[in-house]
């Protein structure tokens, strides 16, 4: 089948109300699986490092890497159902699964693309219905996960870098596509934002939503 209209989604805070990753702390965190006073007492520092300028995204990135290290795969696959079921699925929007639905009548080539893990993300994207799924991901060696990023993370510029390759990859370019969506709510998906044909920003943080006014793109609320 031929597209010619590509359909990108954010995740985070776009179709889902929260942030995975900060979801999953606090599901691991109330299971037993982190110790708290440690957790907290990094979080703190990098949170005040990152006001500084002293840490950035990949730095973040790999800070809830962190947490996949002390477990085996099977037993992170295990956690992430539960993980699902408690925290994910009651969560997605009915006007986010809605929007996706909208896309996919109208026959459009639908690509999900994150600055979360795969392994966090992948999941949720098979509960979403997305066959394409881009997603920043996570190192593993001799079957574990390290707490580093393999390759560039699908993060800021990253974002935009990523899907060119990921296109090329199938022998597509962005060029191909007549018109090109992309919906995001944050300031950081501003370099793939401005790439698109209809930027959309949804549930838009107040840089974005300046940003967004002052081009005169759409604004949307999903929650």
């Amino acid at each position: 089948m031929i597209h010619d209209i590509l359909a990108l989604f954010d995740l985070d805070r776009t179709l889902l109300p929260h942030d995975t990753d900060e979801q999953w702390t606090a599901f691991l965190l109330e299971h037993g699986k982190l110790d708290r006073a440690a957790f907290d007492a990094a979080n703190r520092d990098l949170a005040a490092r990152y006001t500084r300028g002293e840490a950035g995204a990949l730095e973040f990135a790999e800070f809830y890497l962190s947490t996949l290290t002390a477990l085996d795969p099977v037993e992170l696959a295990a956690l992430h159902d539960v993980f699902m079921r408690e925290r994910v699925l009651p969560s997605i929007p009915v006007a986010a699964r809605d929007l996706i639905a909208k896309h996919r009548r109208l026959g459009h080539f639908m690509v999900l693309t994150t600055a979360t893990s795969r392994f966090m993300t992948a999941p949720v994207a098979r509960e979403l219905g997305f066959e394409n799924h881009i997603a920043t991901e996570p190192e593993m060696r001799d079957g574990r996960y390290t707490g580093r990023v393999a390759g560039t993370p699908n993060m800021r510029e990253g974002k935009v870098e990523r899907l060119l390759d990921w296109l090329a990859d199938r022998g597509m370019r962005l060029s191909d596509f007549r018109e090109s969506w992309f919906y995001s709510d944050s300031q950081n998906d501003l370099p793939l934002l401005s790439h698109v044909t209809h930027p959309v920003a949804v549930n838009a943080d107040p840089v974005l939503a300046a940003h967004a006014r002052h081009k005169g793109w759409p604004q949307i609320t999903i929650g």
